[in-house]
């Protein structure tokens, strides 16, 4: 039998960042704009006044107080509001093989693989920045690896989805070593003027590197021990940008073309869906939530990781146990739960049980056993 292990992450983090005192002046200033533009009319009763944002509002709703973003300057821009990133020519990298190739060269390092032995190269996240050529091939070529690439897109649960995909390719015996990336660049499909939205994400990007446990050389290493997926049907997250809207004649700067969500009915019908993924999953396994170590879940929203967590465990976890990083990150789609699992697994032994499990739009849900070697 071939055992698929995890033997190396890496994480780029962009420059920028913009903490919530920041983002809401920015809000603030361009509500303050759109009131006086429109004061007769509001004075009128004709239009509703729109409502400041504030820092405490952000960190209550979502626990988040910082994020990192490609650029800075244009989503604080009150005239602008969303980032600004230069068009490059067909010649030159693309922005998400550049960001993926500096999480992936830290993802080799760790796992003390050489690019050419990566016979697999996935690039899994929500929004892919062109049609094609893959970037995923692009990222192979860049970086020297062997064998194929493609991408994949099932929103924020694309990194556990592409996991699922490479620990299956290596079990198969088809490839020795799989590279999983998430170029997550979240701000640019981000409403910056959404009171109830414009604080949730922030752009990053992991890599994993997965092995056939019998090539396997990295001083850490984490033993796939089951995966599971599951997807349900759902507006409730939702984003309509697409090759289509040219020839629909709808307008491509639409706020249905960017993320909307409806929070209230995602947080009621989400949470219950991913804690049976995870208590089915480990019950497959002979295991239960006692038997868990670490839960590196999505970081969409604070109050979602608890209650997940509490439903899984039987407790209130520990920061130690169910890590939150979308406080300094927010939410990085479908890198999220991978840059906790990279920031947050010290101290864990040998035979120590964990799962890495990502949710969001789909809705979609992954889960990823795993066991310290």
């Amino acid at each position: 039998m071939i055992n698929a292990v995890i033997t190396g992450t890496g994480l780029y983090t962009p420059e920028h960042a913009i903490d919530n005192a920041a983002l809401v002046a920015a809000f603030n200033a361009w509500v303050d704009a759109e009131n006086g533009q429109h004061a007769e009319s509001i004075e009128r009763g004709e239009l509703e006044p729109l409502a400041h944002s504030s820092s405490e509002f952000i960190e209550k709703a979502s626990g988040i107080q910082s994020r990192y973003v490609l650029d800075a300057s244009g989503i604080l821009d009150p005239q602008r509001m969303r980032p600004k990133l230069p068009q490059r020519g067909n010649d030159e990298p693309s922005i998400q093989c550049e960001m993926a190739i500096a999480a992936a060269r830290q993802a080799l390092d760790a796992a003390q693989v050489d690019a050419a032995d990566i016979e697999l190269v996935i690039v899994a996240c929500s929004n892919l920045e062109r049609a094609y050529p893959a970037v995923a091939v692009e990222v192979q070529q860049t970086l020297g690896t062997s064998g194929y690439g493609f991408d994949m897109n099932v929103a924020c649960s694309s990194a556990t989805f592409a996991l699922e995909t490479a620990a299956n390719a290596i079990a198969s015996g088809s490839v020795k070593r799989a590279l999983v990336v998430n170029p997550e660049i979240c701000s640019a499909h981000l409403n910056f003027r959404d009171r109830d939205s414009h604080f949730i994400f922030g752009d990053a990007c992991t890599a994993v590197v997965l092995e056939n446990s019998a090539d396997a050389v990295a001083v850490e290493q984490f033993e796939i021990l089951g995966t599971r997926l599951v997807t349900k049907f759902s507006n409730a997250i939702r984003n309509n940008a697409g090759f289509l809207n040219r020839v629909t004649d709808s307008d491509p700067m639409a706020l249905d073309k960017l993320f909307v969500q409806e929070g209230r009915r995602v947080f009621r019908e989400v949470c219950p869906m991913v804690a049976k993924l995870i208590t089915d999953h480990l019950a497959s396994l002979e295991l239960s939530g006692s038997d868990l170590k670490r839960m590196w879940l999505h970081q969409a929203n604070r109050h979602m990781n608890d209650l997940i967590a509490r439903k899984v465990l039987g407790y209130d976890p520990s920061d130690i146990q169910a890590p939150i990083i979308l406080d300094r990150y927010a939410n990085t789609s479908s890198a999220g739960s991978i840059i906790a699992f990279h920031l947050h697994r010290e101290g864990l032994v040998a035979g120590d049980i964990g799962v890495i499990c990502s949710f969001g739009a789909g809705y979609s849900a992954g889960n990823v056993v795993i066991r310290r070697l």
